[in-house]
Parts: structure tokens; C-alpha cells; sequence
């Protein structure tokens, strides 16, 4: 069995400790309550400041819970939300187009996938939830690149790879594609990350209407995209999907 890491034992002690009881603890506090030397304590909550995770106040020098938890607590419960409000609306997107269903987010650079419906069929197939998916060449990651301005920045700054003869990564043109998806709502990958396998898929935005994910149905290409056209009604009822994920959450009339 693999030994803990101590340092990351005691930070997770101290951001506990600051979680509750009084709002501010001076370092010999928090030394004394987690049985620490208070140079030990000091380097630990010095890290944790450097992070964004622990605050100091400058009057007092006593330390509370930083920003950075509250973003990260927040991001937990966006993902958590919007899976809770997608479910329903992508179990009838699989079963009305016969085919599989992601529900994508910004993370890392890439689209992580945090709800996945299998193909109504009884064929063998892998679950991809907590799977990664890149965001150039991807329907999920082109509907983020697109609508999301952070996405947007990131995929730019990457390195964009061929993964497939049909892999879009001069910027120039990139743009341009980033363009006609905002123009129509929707974006496409047809064998452009994996041979054989097509998506579409279309942003779903909060009350805030900023884009918080994206919804896709994915299968092989012969199917989702016969004679190298999406199915009109495919494109629709991924929108359609997407749209009422997006008034779930609070977003409104598309």
C-alpha cells in the first residue's frame, strides 16, 4: 500500500481546522491544535497562501480559508448542478437518435466528460466519464473553444495536433470555424480526432448565461454522418438537448 504524503496530510488538517470553530486562527493556534512546530506550521500556511488557499490578514496576522476554495467549491457545484439537470434530457437524446451522449466541461485545457449515456443497443461499450478529450478537435471542445472565452485563449495558446488527415490546426482557419459554430450554434468533428467516429454538439449555458458545458451525441460515422452529412434531425435534437439543459439552469429562451 502506498504511504501517505505527510505535508499534504497536514495541510488537509489545517484547511479543516479553518473550516470551522472561528473564522481567524493565529499560527501558535493552529500549531497547538494540530500538535505542529510552529516553523512547520508556518511553511505549511505559507504554501497554502502562495495558493490562493489561505488568507492573512494584515492587522491581525491571523489566517482564514482563501478565494481559491471558494472557486473550486463553486466549479464542484456547477459540474454537480448541471449533471443533475442534464440527466433526464440526455437519456432521451440517447434513446431518440440510437446513439451515445457526453456531457462535456472546460478542465485542464481539454473537455472533461462528466456524464455519459451509453448507445440504447446492446453492444459492448466503455463507460467515459472522467475521460479527456481535446479541445480543437472534438464537437465537445469546438463548442467551448467557441463560446467560452477562457476555452477560446487556451486552445490558442496549445499546440493544436493532427490527429487525423481532417484535424483543423492553422489558426486562421481555426478562427474561421470558431465563427461559423457561433454562427449556427452548433459544431461538428466528422473523423477528426478518431477514424470512424462523428459527433455533434451544441453549449449549454447558466442562468448567467455563460456557457458552463457542452452536449454531444457521438457514434460511428456511417451512421451520424452517412455520405459525410450530419443528420439534420441529429443536429436538432442535440441543440433541442442542450437548450433545455440550459432553461433547467436558469438560462432562458435560446
Amino acid at each position: 500500500m502506498a504511504k501517505n504524503i505527510q505535508s499534504l496530510e497536514r495541510a488537509a488538517a489545517m484547511l479543516r481546522l479553518l473550516a470551522g470553530g472561528e473564522r481567524r486562527l493565529g499560527l501558535s493556534d493552529i500549531a497547538s491544535s494540530l500538535g505542529l512546530a510552529k516553523g512547520t506550521a508556518h511553511g505549511i500556511l505559507r504554501t497554502l497562501q502562495l495558493e490562493g488557499f489561505v488568507e492573512q490578514d494584515a492587522a491581525s496576522g491571523r489566517y482564514q480559508l482563501g478565494a481559491e476554495l471558494l472557486r473550486l467549491g463553486n466549479s464542484y457545484l456547477d459540474v454537480h448542478e448541471l449533471r443533475a439537470r442534464a440527466l433526464v434530457w440526455t437519456d432521451d437524446l440517447a434513446r431518440s437518435s440510437g446513439e451515445s451522449v457526453h456531457l462535456g466541461v472546460l478542465h485542464q485545457h481539454g473537455v472533461l466528460i462528466v456524464h455519459h449515456v451509453f448507445r440504447p443497443d446492446d453492444s459492448r461499450q466503455v463507460l467515459e466519464v472522467g475521460a479527456m478529450q481535446p479541445l480543437h478537435s472534438t464537437a465537445l471542445g469546438k463548442v467551448l473553444s467557441a463560446y467560452d472565452p477562457v476555452a477560446h485563449s487556451e486552445v490558442l495558446e496549445a499546440e493544436r495536433r493532427a490527429f487525423t488527415a481532417r484535424t483543423v490546426t492553422a489558426t486562421d482557419e481555426f478562427e474561421a470555424m470558431l465563427d461559423l459554430i457561433r454562427a449556427q450554434g452548433w459544431a461538428a468533428d466528422a473523423e477528426e480526432t478518431w477514424e470512424g467516429v462523428a459527433a455533434v454538439a451544441a453549449p449549454v449555458h447558466d442562468r448567467r448565461r455563460m456557457p458552463v458545458g457542452a452536449v454531444a451525441v457521438t457514434g460511428a460515422v456511417e451512421r451520424v454522418a452517412p455520405g459525410g452529412a450530419l443528420r439534420p434531425e441529429l443536429i436538432a435534437a442535440v441543440r433541442d438537448c442542450a437548450r433545455a439543459v440550459s432553461r433547467d439552469l436558469g438560462a432562458g429562451r435560446f
